[in-house]
């Protein structure tokens, strides 16, 4: 049977924390609480040593009901409740998957590494929502391990869980978690044309295809050119889709 220590990996076993690295943490989460107020993402640390939630933001998306102090206070707890069975298996092999890569990176790049995922909720009226999960390192012990991560919820624009990526500041590479085979595959990113990201940008703001040809000085065909072009790209149907995608992939 599964519980919480299920969700901590050896690779990443933090016992001991010393003075140096507890001076790094020094009010550290009073510039991530201005951040979660300034946001309409939900937000969370998750605390490896303690193995729990050190903090949680109070927007609902993540809260299923709950305040964001109770949902602190249940940890991991909380998967058990809300995440999906199969989604929850789903998170036990991407915890796995994810420190198996994390322990190949060099010490001085950890840091520099994103894992993204999709999930679903099920919250107390059980009505079941997928989000979208990225989670990042935000201090190391001097052994490397993540002692405390950044975790930032949004809706998904995929239409299902899994949808596994890792990537690395400043790189173009991505890395994408094969569930069938079990192991990395590696591919490029995305990269939108200036035309492509005008027209998001523009779309964002609630802009028509007559406004943003308008805009832009084309045809309101010519959007619609590079409407469908982006669609494709994307593999959206779309210009909402296309814009959560582009959103949380960091595209714009």
């Amino acid at each position: 049977m599964n519980d919480v220590n299920d969700f901590f990996s050896f690779r990443n076993t933090v016992n001991n924390i010393s003075n140096n690295d507890q001076q790094k943490t020094a009010n550290y989460l009073e510039p991530v609480m201005a951040f979660a107020r300034t946001t309409y993402k939900s937000i969370y640390i998750i605390d490896y040593q303690q193995k729990g939630f050190e903090y949680v933001s109070d927007n609902p998306l993540f809260l299923c009901g709950h305040s964001a102090k109770e949902v602190e206070e249940m940890g991991y707890a909380f998967y058990f409740k809300y995440v999906i069975e199969e989604d929850l298996n789903l998170l036990f092999k991407i915890n796995e998957a994810g420190f198996e890569f994390y322990e190949r990176i060099p010490l001085e790049d950890r840091k520099n590494y994103t894992i993204s995922y999709d999930y679903h909720l099920k919250n107390q009226e059980g009505k079941t929502i997928l989000i979208n999960q990225k989670l990042t390192p935000m201090f190391l012990t001097n052994e490397g391990k993540i002692w405390k991560a950044l975790c930032i919820i949004s809706l998904s624009a995929e239409q299902q869980a899994g949808n596994i990526t890792i990537y690395k500041k400043g790189d173009n590479k991505l890395f994408r978690y094969d569930l069938d085979g079990n192991f990395w595959r590696t591919s490029e990113r995305i990269k939108l044309t200036n035309r492509e990201k005008e027209i998001l940008l523009f779309s964002t703001r609630g802009y028509t295809i007559n406004e943003i040809a308008e805009s832009i000085f084309v045809s309101p065909d010519t959007v619609k050119f590079h409407r469908r072009k982006l669609f494709d790209k994307l593999d959206v149907t779309n210009i909402s889709e296309a814009i959560a995608y582009a959103t949380n992939n960091k595209l714009i």
